[in-house]
């Protein structure tokens, strides 16, 4: 064991740190703890790498970030020699790199794949923690990373009489590897948030006919998604060192987006036309939100932009009524995840395609042979639920994590997460947490929120290597100042307007509290740099 001089003092563990998850957070993990000369082993459920982008095989399924942005940052040499193909990454590709990433690092010999953590324990007498899993291994160290993933539980349907349904059922977070083909079938699907309306276009073009059960109409852009231009791509690595350095300084996590220098209604109609149908041909979701600097923070500013977007649907959806139904009214532009589409509109104006309302007639149960809503029954051969994830908090609380006095993560959550800076809980020692609850992690663009806090915890072994500490934990205080401040940067916004995964609220039962830190990734990552500046500020350090 190499993290402390006290070490000697403590039993033999397995491991200097344990990580849970082999994806984009779990892989960069590793590769820091090994810088730091310490022992690391990945868990990771899943048969290969990836995470989100191992299990999310839905046809249509794309990153809703561009692909030069979407990479690890902390190697020149990666960046540079990885082609993208496309302007926004196919999950094969992103897949294809990530396989790469960890082939170049040799890292794939630290993650035990198949393998899922059920249990995790701390003892404070040895300050160890102690993990079981499926395999009925039992494995010790002292810290323990949980890079679990913010959309890496599917929400499974409680529709009643779903398992009597006779034909063919799919999640878009659980899709067979080997595809499916929908050829001359009649197929529902439930849900139009971002995995629902990147496959609809496609099951669209091998169905007999599809049913799409819409229950809330969300906010869709379009991407203007291309093959790589060259040219482009040659400016961007060229510059790649000072975008990256620069995407620290920005609201999303991004560079390259001059930010909007007034208010929407401080602006003309003229001008505001202008603006968003620039933005509007342009593609991209962070490009849109940056027309003006009061679209998220005030309601009738706000609506100029959403009452654009209604009008675009309008414009191309042929039928009026269906029209209406997919022109979002119940929540403001931006407050929930924007979705980025490639033809999704366009699709409800083909003949085998047609929108229930979900809402106004909800879906009462499955039936052997199909759905049934309050209005009609409807006969499928297949039925895709694209029902969503619970998010930001699902996986963790699917492990029984517990460090003793009482402290385990199902009570301290029962209202809602409470985290210090989304990194660590008090009352869970040595317990980090990649991207957790109360940090821009969804917020931002994920990769560089992963190396941020990956960083973060790398910087805190460090320090705690060279003063001997063998313990580290988020002071109650802080935790609860910080969850307060969090609820109160959101409440100066409109995002706790909308009913969105971000609240909880896809999840019957969860507790709505909003969870992303939404004062942008530069007031974050200055708060966090302040933290270490002051020694630390908010954790408590000690020795076995």
């Amino acid at each position: 064991m190499n993290a402390n001089p006290s070490s000697s003092t403590r039993p033999e563990a397995d491991f200097d740190v344990i990580v849970v998850g082999g994806g984009l957070g779990g892989l960069y993990t590793l590769y820091r703890m090994r810088e730091l000369g310490l022992t690391a082993r990945a868990f990771e459920a899943g048969s290969g790498l990836g995470g989100t982008w191992f299990w999310n095989r839905y046809p249509g399924c794309r990153c809703d970030v561009e692909s030069l942005e979407y990479s690890y940052s902390f190697s020149p040499e990666l960046e540079q020699e990885w082609h993208w193909p496309d302007r926004y990454g196919t999950q094969p590709q992103i897949l294809e790199y990530i396989e790469h990433v960890a082939d170049r690092l040799d890292l794939r010999k630290y993650v035990a794949l198949n393998t899922r953590v059920l249990t995790a324990t701390f003892d404070s007498a040895t300050t160890l923690w102690t993990i079981t899993t499926d395999k009925g291994d039992t494995v010790s160290a002292p810290y323990i990373v949980m890079a679990t993933g913010n959309l890496s539980t599917p929400r499974v349907p409680d529709f009643p009489g779903l398992s009597r349904f006779q034909g063919e059922s799919y999640h878009t977070g659980l899709w067979p590897h080997e595809g499916v083909d929908f050829t001359g079938k009649r197929v529902g699907i439930i849900g139009t948030g971002s995995s629902g309306v990147q496959s609809i276009p496609y099951l669209a073009e091998q169905a007999k006919h599809l049913h799409v059960f819409q229950r809330t109409a969300n906010f869709i852009l379009p991407a203007r998604n291309a093959p790589m231009d060259p040219e482009r791509e040659r400016r961007h690595k060229a510059t790649y060192r000072e975008r990256r350095k620069a995407a620290y300084d920005t609201p999303f996590g991004i560079a390259g987006y001059p930010p909007p220098s007034k208010g929407a209604l401080e602006a003309t109609p003229e001008e505001r036309d202008a603006a968003y149908t620039a933005k509007w041909g342009e593609g991209g979701s962070i490009s849109f939100l940056y027309s003006f600097t009061d679209l998220l923070l005030d309601q009738q500013a706000n609506d100029t932009a959403a009452d654009f977007v209604r009008a675009r649907i309008r414009e191309v959806v042929k039928d009026s009524r269906t029209a209406e139904l997919l022109c979002p009214t119940d929540h403001p532009i931006g407050t929930k995840r924007l979705i980025l589409d490639t033809n999704y509109y366009e699709t409800f104006n083909r003949d085998n395609v047609t929108l229930v309302d979900a809402r106004n007639t909800p879906i009462e149960c499955i039936t052997p042979t199909g759905i049934r809503t309050s209005e009609t029954s409807y006969q499928f051969d297949a039925i895709v639920f694209a029902t969503g994830f619970d998010a930001m908090t699902g996986a963790l609380r699917e492990i029984d994590i517990r460090a003793g006095a009482g402290a385990e993560i199902t009570s301290k959550w029962a209202d809602g997460p409470h985290t210090y800076l989304g990194i660590m809980m008090a009352g869970f020692p040595n317990l980090f947490m990649v991207t957790g609850p109360q940090s821009p992690g969804v917020k931002s663009q994920m990769i560089l929120a992963i190396e941020q806090h990956v960083n973060f915890i790398a910087g805190c072994l460090g320090h705690m290597q060279s003063e001997g500490f063998a313990r580290i934990e988020a002071d109650q205080e802080a935790e609860d100042r910080w969850v307060q401040y969090n609820d109160t940067v959101a409440q100066a916004t409109l995002y706790p307007k909308a009913n969105s995964w971000y609240m909880g609220a896809n999840i019957p039962g969860k507790p709505r509290i909003f969870m992303p830190y939404v004062g942008g990734v530069h007031t974050y990552c200055q708060l966090c740099n302040d933290i270490v500046a002051k020694g630390y500020d908010g954790f408590t350090f000690s020795a076995i």
